[in-house]
């Protein structure tokens, strides 16, 4: 299956799905391929250049709140190499996951059903990653708190966003309790429609202390 057959499959599949259960609420085909692919795909460059590998096949990534597979899904086909772990806290977002996984035959990727509160203190699944990243709509401290826990000391966070999101400085004070810092900010338009995007970049400099991330629902009800 090539690359543009993957990607046509996938974006079958999420209409499809989409008419049974909420996936997503982008469902026309060009938005698809606009606000979903090449938005997913904006980050790959950053991978790149960041995740510090000359080549990308022992390079671990996971996806964090994926819901329907992104950027995961997209990054994976396109980087075939990558090992990508996609994770989400609904279990049917999970699980039409999984059936893409299978659909693209995608090897070296798995969606997991799970809270990062609890995953992140796994010895399996604990700093064990050179990219974290998500697209979840959550502050950026909240994000940093789901993340970087699961980041090597070195590894990469990438934090997709609005154009118009919050200040960095924020998420200044967890960033300086879990052991990052802001490397880079990236903003750019998707599309015709001149879609604002914004991509912040934290590197893993230590690492994070054992407590964190805290229970499930802390992190959003009392941020850091």
């Amino acid at each position: 299956m090539t690359t543009e057959e993957r990607f046509d499959k996938f974006s079958e599949m999420i209409r499809e799905r989409n008419k049974v259960m909420n996936l997503t609420s982008i469902v026309d085909v060009h938005e698809i391929e606009v606000k979903h692919f090449e938005d997913s795909l904006s980050i790959v460059p950053i991978i790149d250049k960041y995740s510090g590998k000359g080549e990308r096949t022992s390079v671990r990534v996971i996806d964090i709140g994926t819901g329907a597979g992104f950027p995961g899904i997209p990054v994976k086909i396109v980087c075939e190499d990558l090992e990508v772990t996609l994770m989400d806290s609904v279990g049917k977002k999970v699980d039409f996951v999984n059936d893409v996984i299978r659909e693209l035959k995608l090897d070296k990727a798995v969606a997991i059903h799970g809270r990062a509160e609890d995953y992140a203190h796994k010895t399996e699944f604990r700093e064990v990653y050179d990219i974290a990243t998500a697209r979840a709509v959550a502050a950026l401290p909240v994000l940093c708190e789901y993340c970087l826990p699961f980041l090597k000391v070195g590894g990469i966070f990438i934090a997709m966003k609005g154009g118009e999101s919050e200040d960095i400085g924020s998420a200044q004070k967890a960033l300086e309790i879990l052991g990052g810092e802001v490397i880079d900010e990236i903003r750019f338009e998707l599309g015709e429609d001149k879609f604002k995007r914004r991509i912040i970049v934290v590197k893993k400099v230590k690492t994070t202390l054992a407590k964190y991330p805290r229970k499930a629902g802390k992190p959003a009800q009392n941020p850091l």
